[in-house]
């Protein structure tokens, strides 16, 4: 917890109480100005699965189906679909009315091109990837999935939100390589983003999509009619939390995305600002292991490191004490969910006494070799838990290089697979939308699909099995039964580090009305008096 002290005297420091920097030129009356929670960097939400890059691509882009806030699948692009063949033949016609932001009429073909990218990055596109035989565009109107084997959950599929939703965009876009960045962003969603006023590290820009048209039904998280209700959207990126806050607080900003916990009673007591969950769900954080490189490939250096993370300090350390705000430890499943369960669970830290992990290190044959930890410093909750991590490590003997950057860094340097010599890395944090961790459907941290896995590539076979074995079943109780095993096998292996789940409030400016409650932050439906 000392740690945390440092952070908030650091946090309320009197410089970071200066004044936003108020631009040159008079704002127009309708614009909604915004603290994102990190900088955006990636502008590709395929390339990456950047929490902040997922929330940029709701504002551009638009995805065939949305999900209301209780996470059912409604048709969003799609104007309906017919399910033939026991499952295994769905066609999907297009609504009327579709445009991208360049004049283009949106056309089934770009959609195909679209899901075809997405297929070969996003964990439940890769499920879908591998039991389709054909994906066509009859006419521009109309997409024909053809599947080797049933997926009845193909609207929730195509209705994901995290962490890489499967966004429409023109088919010469979209034919850019999967594992390289798109040179450009053109969407069809109902803002339009402006290129011209791009700064990373300062501000992204979007402007109300005159050409969009919603659909009729009431806006519900992802579903419904998407209407605009404000002329412009600005991104402000304010790595300080409290400058956030104080801006917030004096009417500068309208809303911030992830408040500092510690400044939560601050921002409380001000009548002008409204502070509540908007995310039921929270998030899941892990420490995630890169299984190609470094100290961190030896699956008993991981295993070490895995028994003596304290996943409750963790929490303390980002949410401070308030434990309303997390839960720890947490299994592979979020507590409560029809998958939790207790297998695996003697293997997380905070029991084994410090020389039983150095013995640990020792049977596994680790040496002293350097393990780099990609430490972000601007985005408060993961410098904290990168804080506990290093500390941590090197309590039980590991050679920590903590490397400090910000976050648009680490998203950038966790894709690289080089050895640690040349530049790769060994541990980053991260959290992932905890709606991922309700079954085994999605899991992205815990899949072990080698080079198709998400950042450190893990391969193992028999998690891979049964993963597809619990997509295959409709038993309840078999498909327990196997989350049960995949979960004992994944703690085992150790990917990663779950570092518990947390609940990440909100902030606005009263004058803001209409947001609606979801995993992501959307800007329709907001209105500013």
């Amino acid at each position: 917890m000392k740690r945390r002290s440092l952070l908030t005297m650091a946090a309320l420091s009197p410089a970071a109480f200066a004044p936003l920097a108020r631009p040159a030129v008079a704002q127009p009356s309708k614009t909604l100005v915004f603290v994102p929670q990190a900088n955006l960097t990636s502008l590709d939400p395929i390339w990456t699965t950047a929490t902040v890059t997922r929330n940029f691509a709701f504002l551009v882009f638009d995805t065939l189906y949305g999900v209301d806030a209780g996470l059912n699948p409604h048709p969003q692009m799609a104007e309906g679909h017919v399910s033939e063949d026991d499952g295994k033949r769905w066609t999907i016609k297009l609504r009327d009315g579709l445009t991208f932001h360049d004049g283009e009429k949106v056309l089934a073909r770009d959609c195909v091109a679209s899901l075809q990218r997405w297929m070969k990055r996003d964990s439940v596109g890769q499920i879908l990837g591998a039991r389709l035989d054909a994906l066509d565009a009859p006419d521009d109107r109309t997409l024909v999935f053809r599947l080797n084997k049933p997926f009845s959950i193909l609207p929730f599929a195509l209705a994901r939100t995290q962490p890489s939703p499967p966004v429409i965009m023109p088919a010469a876009i979209a034919a850019t390589d999967p594992y390289k960045q798109i040179p450009q962003v053109i969407g069809s969603g109902p803002f339009k983003f402006e290129p011209s006023e791009y700064v990373s590290g300062s501000r992204a820009v979007f402007t109300k999509a005159d050409g969009y048209v919603p659909r009729p039904e009431p806006a519900d998280f992802t579903a419904g009619g998407k209407r605009v209700l404000v002329d412009r959207v600005e991104w402000r990126i304010v790595p300080d939390a409290s400058t956030a806050a104080n801006a917030l607080q004096q009417g500068e900003v309208e809303w911030v995305e992830s408040p500092l916990p510690d400044l939560l009673p601050m921002l409380r007591a001000n009548k002008n600002v409204v502070v509540d969950r908007l995310d039921l769900y929270g998030l899941y954080p892990v420490a995630r292991f890169n299984a190609l490189q470094g100290p961190t490939a030896n699956i008993g250096v991981r295993q070490a490191i895995l028994a003596a993370v304290d996943p409750v300090e963790v929490m303390q350390a980002v949410m401070g004490d308030d434990s309303s705000g997390y839960h720890a430890p947490v299994g592979l499943f979020l507590p409560g969910s029809e998958s939790a369960n207790t297998a695996g669970m003697d293997r997380l830290g905070g029991k084994k006494p410090v020389d039983e992990i150095k013995a640990m290190l020792k049977t596994a044959g680790y040496n002293g070799e350097k393990l780099v930890l990609l430490h972000p410093t601007d985005q408060p909750f993961y410098n904290a838990m990168a804080q506990v991590l290093a500390a941590t490590m090197k309590r039980i003997g590991i050679t920590v290089d903590d490397q400090s950057m910000d976050w648009g860094t680490v998203v950038q340097r966790r894709a690289s697979r080089e050895p640690i010599d040349k530049g790769g890395w060994s541990m980053f944090p991260a959290s992932f939308p905890a709606v991922d961790y309700l079954n085994p459907l999605a899991i992205p941290a815990a899949r072990g699909n080698g080079a198709k896995a998400w950042f450190g590539w893990p391969d193992n076979p028999k998690i891979e099995a049964l993963h597809t074995a619990w997509i295959d079943s409709s038993d309840p109780a078999e498909q327990r039964r196997l989350a049960t095993e995949l979960q004992q096998e994944v703690l085992s292996f150790a990917p990663f580090v779950p570092l518990g789940q947390y609940f990440p409030p909100t902030a606005w400016y009263k004058s803001l009305s209409g947001l609606l409650k979801g995993p992501v932050p959307v800007f329709w439906n907001v209105g500013k008096a």
